[in-house]
């Protein structure tokens, strides 16, 4: 059950205001290996045009009364928001609605729904959807390093954005003592506790059916497939069977293919309103978004973001982390997650109750979008009321946000 408090704050939050910023429907797609999975051969844009669709339809509303689209997208074609535009008019969506792309790496998600949510809270807009998109297939690689001037490279921080995601979840092992044999042992459970989830079809409700084509590498002949489950998901992983895995990224080090996030494609839409709009359209209200926070931290551990963004975020709401019901944290890397759980001493029970990225994998620009479906899909599930969502930044920044389920 939902936990039970008496704090004023508490009881505020579950308050319902005409003001609110509320979530009307919030969907993904599967999540699927990179240059392996289901969408290895389908492009970034027709995945969130697909969601973008789903999320409206799925409540009849008209697309006409969608003001404005942020998409978050880290590594988007050619250098620009025209994909996630064409997407959307793809989607039905009228000429009439604006949208922007957004870049703030692995919170690029959650950066665009609480950007869609603070247009509704200063009345600029009435209905948005905040989404994220990433093929990591077509994007991911020595494409997406950018090119610095020296000048700026003589700065030792500046040069630390460069250095590459799996030694910064070396050096947070190295600094915070975090042994190999903890990370394995976390994440063979996110494995577990994803399989479950899966196999319980706990993941249905939350992700749509995306009919696509594959091409098969060996006879090259194309397939209409139909794409409905997270393909990065194993049974049967144990943190015997991590342990036997060689470090990916240094001689003697700890981080490994199966206690990181697997490359992954995927998209993930939120649709928002302010509460009293929802109410006289007779839109389903699912949840609340409260507000969210950013943090900056070293860019060489950066992936102690969210053991900082979080508890600046529940000082902005005025509760304490033993009021929220559960968090769901992207597991970047076992080290970092491992990290910012013990810093913030948070249960270890509480935290992404379906599994996580380590299982499910992260599609960067997606995931905290998708963090916000499934979610609001847990909390469903399992009667529960105040949730936090939570990720790291490359480049040294952490990001969270707090929600209300009122499923």
């Amino acid at each position: 059950m939902a936990t039970q408090s008496s704090s004023s704050a508490y009881q505020r939050l579950l308050e319902k205001r005409d003001d609110d910023v509320v979530i009307v429907c919030a969907l993904r797609s599967a999540m699927t290996k990179g240059r392996k999975g289901g969408f290895k051969d389908t492009k970034p844009d027709f995945i969130l045009s697909n969601v973008l669709k789903a999320v409206y339809t799925r409540v009849n509303l008209d697309p006409k009364l969608i003001e404005d689209i942020a998409v978050g997208n880290v590594l988007p074609p050619g250098g620009g928001a025209s994909a996630a535009r064409m997407a959307a008019l793809h989607a039905g969506i009228p000429n009439t609605t604006a949208l922007n792309t957004v870049n703030r790496q692995c919170s690029s998600g959650l950066t665009a729904v609480t950007q869609i949510a603070n247009e509704i809270k200063a009345g600029q807009i009435d209905i948005g959807i905040g989404a994220g998109v990433e093929s990591m297939t077509h994007g991911y690689g020595s494409r997406a390093a950018p090119e610095v001037s020296d000048a700026i490279l003589a700065n030792q921080e500046s040069e630390d954005c460069l250095i590459p995601m799996g030694i910064t979840s070396e050096n947070v092992a190295a600094d915070f003592n975090i042994p190999r044999k903890v990370q394995d042992e976390f994440s063979a459970k996110s494995f577990q506790k994803a399989a479950a989830a899966n196999k319980a079809g706990k993941f249905k409700d939350e992700i749509i059916p995306i009919k696509t084509t594959i091409i098969d590498p060996k006879t090259e002949k194309e397939a209409e497939i139909v794409v409905d489950s997270d393909d990065g998901i194993r049974d049967g992983v144990t943190a015997e069977s991590l342990a036997k895995l060689k470090p990916a990224f240094t001689k003697n080090g700890t981080t490994h293919a199966g206690n990181a996030s697997q490359v992954s494609d995927g998209a993930a839409a939120v649709l928002l309103a302010r509460r009293s709009v929802a109410k006289k359209l007779g839109l389903p209200i699912v949840g609340k978004f409260v507000t969210s926070a950013v943090v900056g931290v070293p860019p060489r551990i950066m992936g102690v973001g969210p053991a900082f963004a979080i508890p600046k975020v529940l000082d902005l709401v005025g509760i304490t982390k033993d009021e929220v019901d559960f968090y769901e944290i992207n597991e970047a890397f076992a080290s970092q997650a491992v990290f910012s759980i013990q810093h913030l001493k948070i249960p270890f029970e509480k935290v992404n109750l379906n599994g996580g990225a380590i299982a499910m994998g992260h599609p960067l620009g997606c995931t905290g979008a998708r963090q916000v479906a499934t979610g609001l899909n847990i909390a469903k599930q399992n009667g529960k009321r105040v949730f936090v969502t939570s990720m790291c930044i490359g480049s040294g920044m952490g990001m969270a946000a707090v929600f209300v389920s009122e499923h």
